[in-house]
């Protein structure tokens, strides 16, 4: 878990949303928790987006570094080859 710092943050900023709406509920009550909890749960989306957003980015990332590697190989077995 500690090698990919993703899902770290994936996985600490949902359970501190789901903690945070459950303490809301406790503490507050049903009828004005609501509001809050609403928005709690808002931030949670929003963070697990941009978090979708930044492995997408992070798998692109890695696919061109891969293709760059398996070209420079392809380069190097022509020269060797000639």
């Amino acid at each position: 878990m500690l090698k990919d710092p993703l899902r770290f943050w994936a996985i600490i900023s949902q359970a501190l949303g789901f903690t945070l709406i459950i303490f809301l509920e406790t503490w507050m009550g049903r009828a004005q928790a609501g509001y809050w909890q609403l928005r709690v749960l808002l931030v949670m989306i929003a963070i697990a987006l941009v978090i979708a957003v930044l492995r997408l980015y992070q798998n692109k990332r890695w696919q061109k570094e891969q293709e760059r590697r398996r070209q420079l190989l392809r380069e190097e077995e022509e020269d060797t080859s000639d």
